[in-house]
């Protein structure tokens, strides 16, 4: 057995093969989830500390006591729920009770942005108060006059700021209580339909003007019910698409019921039939070949890393679909995405190409795909915009957030994220599209229909995509 020390942290050893481990990835991975950890540990005592400071006022003892006791016995129920939902994949006790699930999901939610929110509050009261102390340390040369009517002004002002903030931490540790409850009730089943018009280079005559009705990250769990799955399907049927697609994550854990929401899917109707490709989730329940048994037996195709040439008004595409493509391996290393489909991609016809991770969409227009499908990021499932810029979550794992984007077709992959996004376009208007010289590669992101990690839409309501092919 052989040992070596690789540049950039990676740790060979060879025995019989070389096994390489990015321990700088690793680490960071594990910083990563210690941080989240910490934080929810904190929100939480801070939230316990608080209410037992306003429960120390009231009078009657047995009222403290069943105060304290109802909330402790609340916050064993979530971290069991949570705990679960992590380990055995939503099983069990999670899996009986949608509705605990749901209420772990928008109280480690609201109290981890509650308790960010009020310690913001204090550090900029901590803030301005330092800044007070330093200008009268400055002002102690001043005449003592001067310096008198200063300490007058300050002691009248004094009580208005301590009213301020008092006002901004209680509206900081209400608003995101509030939001959450607003994302859940109301924006969390605020179906959209978005209709974007793609022009693809060499389209066929009889191919433009054909429609593709494309549903994502359905999540059936327990935040999302067989009857809002069915409401998404009836409204993607009324648009009368040619080609439905579903594009990944139909559940979230192990023990969700995929077999219930491929039941609804196959309600999906389109003459060229319903295809779909793995996501992720599927992965981590371990349902990728369950998945595409039940596909067919619905009549529907689970592309797996295949193609298939369809025909339309006497034209034909080549539908193309892989499994979720991870860009690294468990070790950490980088590995190339849709590797092995150089062979399926058609020069004859059109390409699209059914992938669950937007960040394939550099590759996939390297290899001269037209036009890719995915989904994934829910749009970050929060936006907010602050100076005209969008703030989303999902900026933190991939250039194409949710919506068009446009690259060179044929052109090199980049190696890193600031390389794709220095060279990929977002395209909005017919105009960007006439501006671009030379044929261009698309990818279309669904925002999806489901949530993760809390059952709160922000500034991103579910979506269905109704996408309509145009020539270039």
């Amino acid at each position: 057995m052989q040992n070596s020390l690789a540049p950039h942290g990676k740790l060979i050893f060879c025995a019989g093969g070389a096994v390489a481990v990015n321990w700088n990835f690793l680490l960071l991975r594990i910083a990563i989830a210690l941080s989240i950890l910490t934080m929810l540990y904190l929100s939480q005592r801070f939230w316990y500390r608080a209410l037992w400071r306003v429960t120390s006022h009231w009078g009657r003892l047995p009222l403290r006591v069943a105060a304290r006791l109802v909330y402790v016995v609340l916050l064993l129920l979530v971290i069991v729920t949570m705990a679960q939902g992590l380990i055995f994949g939503r099983g069990g006790f999670a899996r009986q009770s949608s509705g605990m699930t749901v209420l772990t999901g928008l109280w480690f939610f609201s109290a981890l942005f509650a308790f960010l929110a009020v310690k913001t509050v204090h550090a900029l009261e901590r803030l301005w108060r330092w800044l007070h102390a330093a200008t009268a340390k400055k002002n102690t040369a001043q005449p003592i006059v001067a310096q008198s009517a200063s300490v007058s002004a300050e002691t009248v002002a004094d009580p208005g700021r301590r009213y301020f903030f008092r006002a901004a931490t209680a509206a900081a540790g209400a608003a995101p209580f509030l939001g959450a409850m607003y994302g859940f009730a109301a924006e969390r089943l605020n179906y959209q339909v978005r209709r974007v018009e793609i022009p693809l280079p060499n389209l066929p005559a009889a191919l433009d003007g054909m429609k593709i009705v494309q549903i994502s990250d359905i999540h059936l769990s327990g935040y999302m019910s067989r009857a809002q799955v069915r409401r998404a399907v009836d409204m993607a049927n009324d648009l009368g698409a040619d080609l439905a697609v579903v594009t990944g994550d139909l559940i979230t854990g192990s023990g969700d019921p995929i077999a219930d929401c491929v039941e609804e899917v196959r309600r999906l109707y389109a003459p060229l039939g319903t295809w779909g490709c793995n996501g992720n989730h599927e992965i981590y329940a371990r349902a990728e070949d369950e998945a595409a048994y039940l596909y067919s037996q619905a009549g529907m195709k689970m592309l797996r890393h295949e193609n298939a040439q369809i025909r339309f008004k006497g034209a034909s595409f080549n539908l193309l679909g892989v499994d979720y493509q991870r860009e690294r391996t468990p070790r950490g290393q980088r590995q190339q995405t849709l590797a092995g489909l150089e062979p399926l991609v058609r020069r004859d016809m059109p390409n699209i190409l059914l992938s669950h991770n937007p960040n394939t969409f550099n590759r996939a227009a390297e290899l001269g795909i037209e036009l890719s499908l995915a989904g994934h990021t829910h749009g970050g499932q929060i936006q907010v915009e602050i100076l005209d810029h969008r703030l989303s979550p999902a900026r933190f794992i991939t250039d194409y957030i949710a919506g068009l984007y446009q690259r060179p077709l044929f052109a090199p992959a980049p190696t890193d994220r600031a390389a794709s996004n220095a060279s990929a376009t977002r395209a909005f208007s017919p105009s960007l599209f006439a501006s671009a010289s030379g044929p261009m590669a698309h990818i279309y992101v669904n925002r999806g229909l489901g949530t993760v990690g809390a059952p709160v839409r922000l500034g991103v309501p579910p979506e269905i995509s109704l996408i309509v092919l145009r020539t270039a």
